[in-house]
Order: C-alpha cells, then structure tokens, then sequence
C-alpha cells in the first residue's frame, strides 16, 4: 500500500502529541490533563488505523474488480477483522 502525504502528516502529528505528553509528564503537570492528551492520542491513532484500512479496503476491491476477482466478500471481512483486531 502506497502511504500518502496525509497519512503521514497524520502520525507525525501524534508523535508531536505523544512528545508534548512527555514533556508535560517530566514537568508533573496535573494527571487529568495528561490523561486528557493521552485519550486525544489514542482517538488520532484509532482515526488514522480507519483511514489506511478503509483506504487499504478501496484499493484491494478496485483490483480484484480489475482483474475480475469475485471474493470481495473476503477482502471485506479481512478489512474488518482489521478494524477490530485493533481496538
């Protein structure tokens, strides 16, 4: 799978979140807030695993529609244990 530019933008985003975590950490900022950023981080992650599935997903139905491949139930059911196996 080709990784765009806005996928990417997306995980350099929660590295700077995760880095501003640290930082609050090692300055004891106040445990409600930290936790506010940690749950922040771990919402942008959930999103960005649902673009590159669904992403992955469009994909793989366009080439196996290409090359007339009719398992796209299979490729379906693959997307979602993705889904799911995340969480």
């Amino acid at each position: 799978m080709d990784y765009n530019d806005q996928i990417k933008n997306r995980v350099k985003r929660i590295e700077g979140q995760l880095r501003g975590i640290l930082k609050m950490m090692e300055e004891n900022k106040d445990c409600k807030d930290v936790i506010t950023q940690l749950s922040a981080s771990r919402t942008a992650i959930d999103r960005t695993i649902g673009v590159i599935v669904s992403s992955n997903l469009v994909e793989c139905v366009k080439k196996a529609e290409e090359q007339g491949d009719k398992n796209m139930e299979e490729l379906v059911k693959e997307a979602v244990n993705l889904l799911v196996k995340s969480r």
